[in-house]
């Protein structure tokens, strides 16, 4: 695993070497407690599911890294753990072997992404275990970053180490799946959120929105801006919603984006209430700069960009280190951003409520598109009900 700067992340308890380290086993111990005798996984997948549990403790902290939690098994039994808290700090595997001590020796250890195998802001994973003496290495999957990709693996098995690779590969791949798009594609992976009624209406004519969905499905989207690095908005959402776009205590706030090319914006909104979670507000060169001058006397960054476009401010994004981007905006820039690439995700929230409205706003806007040919078709389509509302994901 590779460790880089993360300007977004936020401040979570670290441990130093030689302090004295909490009983980790005790989550993979409850974690282990939840299966069922019935289940079918074998003792590798329960463990690997144990692995990625732990991982999502750090959910919306790692970024650019990847969350990756670890498990130390001796005869059976659970003896060391660990997840990765946040850039620049241990791996999870260092942590892992720290919580086992010395019963790391001759153990099985269960992570659910391949040790690291340079030396990066922290040393190599695959030389820790190799010096704890571990007889066994399960990895859930190889590491996507070229500077890993296989290498750590094969460190372990010239050291005399069995490695087993593929355990849960597929939520392994989904956990990590903005970490992976980063690094295949140099940008952040940009998942589009919206919540609309029965006949397609994300508000009424007025443009009065609170609430299309049900407290739980609100509940759902504070829980997705904890795990993303950012999410974005343009003018008319603030204008017309107001909205303070945190997480509500449901973990880590993101970073507040509000794209606006006229910077026709109020000059009181939450979002320029940074004591909570920080904004940036990007516009075009030489836009308002009266507003300008006013938004940063009130702690919000403003960007000035030549083009304003979804592209240039997932550029902008992926240079802060961003890894998901969440994309909570009107029908325009929706259609925008995913004309721009900048959208492999949708997540639509769809409630059992008729509106009507033969100008109501519909979740994204002119793509010039002509013919239902032509129609985006998403891939690996799941639903679900929250609440009384249904939830379908799917990738562009």
């Amino acid at each position: 695993m590779l460790s880089e700067t993360n300007v977004f992340s936020k401040s979570i308890k670290i441990y130093r070497d030689d302090e004295v380290l909490p009983n980790f086993c005790t989550f993979a111990a409850k974690c282990m407690d939840q299966f069922s005798p019935a289940d079918p996984p074998s003792f590798d997948q329960k463990m690997m599911q144990c692995c990625l549990r732990l991982a999502r403790q750090a959910q919306g902290y790692t970024a650019p890294n990847p969350m990756v939690g670890a498990i130390v098994v001796q005869e059976g039994t659970i003896v060391g753990e660990g997840f990765h808290p946040k850039a620049g700090e241990p791996h999870a595997e260092v942590f892992a072997l720290r919580d086992a001590g010395d019963r790391a020796r001759g153990a099985t250890v269960y992570v659910n992404l391949e040790p690291c195998s340079h030396y990066g802001r922290t040393p190599p994973c695959a030389n820790a275990l190799i010096e704890a003496g571990v007889r066994k290495v399960v990895v859930g999957m190889v590491d996507p970053n070229p500077k890993v990709a296989g290498q750590g693996i094969d460190r372990l098995r010239s050291a005399g180490i069995e490695v087993v690779v593929g355990v849960e590969e597929a939520a392994c791949q989904q956990l990590n799946e903005a970490f992976v798009y980063r690094i295949l594609h140099q940008r952040p992976f940009g998942i589009l959120k919206y919540a609309m009624t029965l006949d397609g209406k994300i508000a009424a004519t007025t443009g009065h929105s609170a609430w299309v969905t049900s407290s739980e499905a609100r509940s759902v989207v504070h829980n997705l801006r904890a795990s993303c690095d950012a999410v974005i908005i343009g003018g008319n959402t603030v204008r017309q919603d107001n909205p303070l776009l945190t997480s509500h205590g449901h973990g880590h706030n993101p970073l507040r984006v509000v794209m606006s090319r006229s910077l026709d914006l109020p000059t009181e909104a939450k979002l320029w209430q940074t004591s909570e979670a920080p904004t940036i507000v990007f516009t075009e060169v030489g836009t308002n700069s009266a507003l300008q001058n006013q938004l940063r006397q009130q702690g919000v960054e403003v960007i000035e960009l030549t083009a304003l476009t979804p592209s240039e401010v997932m550029t902008h994004l992926y240079d802060r280190g961003a890894m998901s981007v969440l994309w909570e905006c009107g029908g325009t820039l929706a259609a925008a951003a995913i004309g721009n690439g900048a959208v492999q995700k949708i997540l639509a929230f769809i409630a059992p409520k008729i509106i009507g409205g033969a100008t109501a706003p519909s979740p994204v806007g002119e793509l010039g598109f002509t013919q239902m040919t032509q129609a985006l078709a998403l891939e690996r389509v799941t639903w679900r009900s929250v609440g009384v509302d249904w939830l379908v994901e799917g990738y562009l």
